[in-house]
């Protein structure tokens, strides 16, 4: 696990204005959105790290998943701005911090699952909010990154039955 600093913050930051931008930008529902998202390609370049060096914005971000999975107008859902920040915020933190995908963090705990504790945890500092997660589902470290191993495994082991196209 690493320490958050400024780069992590300015990441988190990022995907929570993104996040709770969606609110009005987006016509999917929240939970749509924020499934696209967690698995784009804007969130991988997220990933690794370098992402604060393009040049590009919220409205770009948007433009981006778009083109990436087309424009939905699926569900009716809507979260409040400040739900979908404070969403954003931890998974980006909690991607960052414990160095694991967006794809990672997503398949863990799902955007109505991280809604039903906003209330309870919003006022947390991000990395305690995470640990009390954690420690309600029965995780540890230790136990995510044996996850991510195997996830990481097996996503290997389809790519070499069905190697990449082109």
């Amino acid at each position: 696990m690493r320490k958050i600093d400024e780069i992590g913050l300015k990441l988190c930051k990022m995907q929570a204005d993104v996040f709770s931008a969606s609110a009005n930008e987006t016509n999917c529902s929240s939970p749509i959105f924020m499934r696209r998202f967690m698995n784009s390609q804007v969130a991988q370049r997220m990933d690794l790290g370098g992402f604060l060096f393009e040049a590009c914005d919220v409205n770009r971000i948007f433009e981006e998943i778009d083109a990436e999975f087309g424009e939905s107008s699926y569900g009716k859902e809507k979260y409040s701005e400040a739900e979908l920040y404070w969403i954003g915020y931890i998974y980006r933190y909690w991607s960052y911090t414990y160095q694991k995908t967006s794809k990672q963090i997503y398949k863990f705990i799902k955007p109505k699952e991280l809604r039903s504790l906003y209330y309870p945890y919003h006022s947390l500092d991000p990395a305690q909010a995470i640990e009390r997660i954690l420690e309600a589902k029965g995780v540890d470290e230790k136990d995510m990154t044996a996850r991510g191993v195997k996830i990481m495994r097996e996503i290997m082991k389809n790519e070499r039955k069905n190697p990449p196209v082109g």
